[in-house]
Parts: C-alpha cells; structure tokens; sequence
C-alpha cells in the first residue's frame, strides 16, 4: 500500500529534497508551502500534491490538514517550516520574537496538534520535527531560536509517552549546517552597536561554517531513515559538523562545552 507523507516548508531547501526523495521511493507526498502558485518543480512530479500553508495562521492549519486527510491517509508528518533570527536579544523587536516563536514552535505544535486524532485512529504515525544542533546547543546570538528549537526537542520527548499509548512516534532530526540558500532566504540577522565585535566574528564564523555544510540531500536521506525504520529513537543528529559538536558535547558535558565554545568565539 502505498504511503504519504505531509511536509511543511517543502518550496526551498531541506523540504523540498525530502519530497523528492519520498516521491522517488513511491510515497504520495502532500508538500505545503506558503506560495504554492509560485512552485515549478514539485507540481511536475507524479503523486506528489501542493497545498497552501503558513504555519503561523491556525485557521489555515486545521483547513489544510483536514483537505490533506481527506484527500489520503498520512503516515509521516515533516514538520519542517522554520527559519533562523540572529542577533543580541536586545536588537530584537518583539514582533521579531513572535514570529520565531509562532513559527519554529507554535506552528510545529499546532500542526502536529490537528494531526494526532488520525493517528490515534489509524493507531500509526510518525512525527519528525526539524530542529538543529542548535537544539541541543548554544551558540551568541541566537538566543530566540535556541528556544524554539531546545523548545521541541523537549516537547518531543515529552510527546514520545503519550503519543506512544497509541503506537504514534514523534522523532527530530537535528542538522548542522544546510548547504542551502538559508543564510540569504530564511535568516533573520539584526545588529546593535554594543555586540557589534561578536557580531562580526559569529557573522564570519556562520558563513564559514556553511562551507562544511551537508547537502539538502543528506539530510533528507536521515528523514527517509526516521521516517522508515521502526526505531524508538527520538533524535537524529544529521551531518558531519552536528554529529562531532554533538559527541564532544556529551564527551565533555554540557557546561565543559559552553566554555569551549565561548572561547572558540570570544578568545
């Protein structure tokens, strides 16, 4: 029986690879975007269905999911909508703030939300979250995007018992850098005069580090993997750089780690 996979964020980047990949291997893929009218490639492969979605807009939420649902039966849901906000705390506008938040958390938990009674139905389901290492480290700067990404690796885990009552999973897949356009499309920077010395170090170090970024590819290849394996697992750390940072941080601990970083960064 052929399966279905629902995936947000799917116009550019990490969702649109995962639904090429999932098409490839014969799933139907549901794939929503906040501008389906604008996508020129996905609409060309077979199976595979656009529909309208901006996670911050609830309404949209349950309409979408409930056409999703009626048009096949899902059994992985990608949460993978999000986009990065960079600077000092203290240069962010509270409107800035929301947005990261109702987009990275809110909109994760909601439309996992409107998913979990056709899950707790059909007794299956899988749901995986995009999160980062940035979900289980800290680096200057980012501070709002630590939250919500730190925010659904908790919340995930917290899920995993209830969600499991009903043999429904709930996974995150955490990559290091993307080699996508995310630092120009889905980056959000802000400056301030009083940090502008770390500014420039973590605005170098960030495009540095895209350098040794995995392909959009790769990482979707880790999606397939929690999507299909079967394993109680919830975190899969994905990339080279995720994985190293991630076992020097369990090698040393957390606080060792922070220190390494700030002297990294800082000197």
């Amino acid at each position: 029986m052929q399966k279905t996979i629902f995936i947000t964020g799917a116009s550019t980047g990490l969702g649109k690879a995962t639904a090429k990949l999932f098409q490839s291997k014969g799933w139907n893929v549901i794939a929503t975007m906040r501008s389906p009218e604008k996508e020129t490639e996905l609409n060309q492969l077979k199976n595979v269905t656009l529909l309208p979605l901006d996670v911050t807009n609830l309404e949209q939420i349950k309409s979408t999911v409930a056409k999703a649902i009626s048009l096949h039966a899902i059994d992985v849901v990608f949460n993978n909508a999000g986009y990065g906000l960079m600077g000092a705390m203290e240069a962010l506008t509270d409107e800035q703030m929301l947005r990261q938040i109702n987009t990275n958390l809110l909109g994760v938990i909601r439309v996992t939300h409107a998913f979990i009674p056709h899950f707790r139905e059909k007794k299956s389901g899988v749901f995986i979250s995009t999160t980062s290492m940035g979900g289980f480290l800290g680096f200057p700067l980012h501070s709002l995007y630590h939250a919500t990404k730190f925010g659904v690796e908790g919340w995930s885990e917290s899920m995993s018992f209830e969600l499991g009552l009903h043999n429904i999973g709930i996974k995150t897949v955490a990559p290091g850098g993307i080699a996508t356009d995310f630092l120009d499309r889905s980056l959000d920077r802000s400056t301030h005069p009083a940090y502008k010395e770390l500014e420039d170090k973590l605005f170098a170090l960030t495009d540095a580090m895209m350098q040794n970024a995995s392909t959009a590819e790769k990482i979707a290849g880790v999606v397939y993997e929690a999507a299909t394996d079967g394993k109680d697992q919830i975190r899969y750390v994905a990339g080279e750089d995720a994985k190293a940072m991630y076992a020097r941080r369990v090698e040393i601990g957390s606080e060792e780690s922070r220190k390494e970083i700030r002297k990294q960064i800082l000197g």
